[in-house]
């Protein structure tokens, strides 16, 4: 049995005419009449009854029409569902982002997906990139926004690096130390130390060497969380300070409510987001809409960061480029 015979089928049960089917499906009457008897055949019933040059549907024909009907609408359905993903508006999409990232990511990505394709299912993790990259291996995710670094020897994995990090360290506009030039790690901890998302190993020992700390390097810090929105309100309300990628904080900085302070030596740590995703996965179209409006994000965030530099008296003079790998 195959779909094309369902058809025929169907035509001559609503046409009520062998002639008018086969001109509706585009054959000969002949032919026609063969698809019929191949459809009989794979059935192990007569379907018409073959009675003064027209077909007359047998009991075992109107038993089965509408089940024929259903099948015929699913395969309608399904074709229509590989076109419309084809075109990015319909399938699922799992992500991952860090929450650094989510604060100006997230929801401009969803109501951009939302808006270009309503019938698509956006679910979407915030976690650090260790577990983004373990749910990615665990295909709990088609993707993840992250640290690169975690998935680039493995060959099963594809990154795309976007946006080279930059790193400073911040405080609310009105701290102490915000006037200060060439502040040192024995005045900042003078202060509370807040820690904030993901840092692997390298990244500690990186600080550690730089400000003469001891390991481990969380013993140096008095509050520690993966919520930015948490960082920002103590970061606003407190005498706290924090090391951060600017990217981070940009929505503080825009509307001035954080600024750099002028740490020595400067912060330089190396860190590179961008998209990873498994190798050989296919991913549903929408997808590569979701992957254009990333990279023109992390862009646009760092053409706002270069004019917030650029700005008088709100520059961000320790926190420059970090090399790439």
């Amino acid at each position: 049995m195959n779909i094309r015979q369902l058809r025929h089928f169907l035509a001559v049960i609503d046409l009520g005419s062998l002639s008018a089917a086969a001109e509706a499906v585009h054959l000969s009457q002949p032919a026609l009449s063969r698809s019929l008897r191949a459809l009989e055949n794979v059935l192990r019933v007569p379907l018409f009854d073959r009675q003064d040059r027209r077909l007359r549907p047998t009991p075992y024909a109107l038993a089965y029409v509408e089940r024929a009907r259903r099948i015929v609408f699913d395969d309608n359905e399904g074709a229509r569902a590989l076109a419309l993903m084809r075109e990015g508006e319909l399938g699922s999409l799992a992500l991952g982002m860090g929450s650094s990232i989510a604060k100006f990511l997230l929801a401009p990505l969803m109501l951009e997906m939302l808006a270009k394709a309503p019938g698509l299912r956006v679910s979407a993790m915030v976690q650090s990139t260790d577990v983004l990259h373990e749910a990615l291996r665990k295909e709990q995710l088609d993707f993840f926004i992250g640290d690169v670094r975690i998935a680039g020897r493995e060959r099963d994995m594809v990154i795309e690096p976007i946006y080279p990090c930059t790193f400073g360290w911040f405080a609310r506009a009105a701290h102490p130390l915000a006037a200060r030039r060439k502040v040192t790690m024995a005045e900042l901890a003078a202060y509370p130390l807040v820690a904030a998302g993901y840092a692997d190993q390298s990244v500690e020992r990186r600080i550690a060497d730089l400000y003469g700390l001891g390991m481990p390097i969380g013993h140096h810090f008095a509050l520690s969380t993966s919520d930015l929105g948490t960082v920002h309100a103590l970061l606003a309300s407190s005498d706290a300070v924090t090391p951060s990628t600017a990217i981070a904080v940009l929505d503080p900085l825009r509307a001035g409510v954080v600024v750099p302070i002028d740490v020595t030596p400067r912060l330089d740590l190396d860190l590179t987001l961008g998209i990873v995703h498994r190798a050989g996965r296919t991913l549903v179209p929408a997808a590569a809409r979701a992957f254009d409006f990333i990279r023109a994000s992390f862009a646009n965030a760092a053409g706002e960061l270069a004019r917030l530099e650029a700005r008088p008296g709100r520059m961000l003079k320790n926190a420059r480029s970090a090399p790439t790998r």
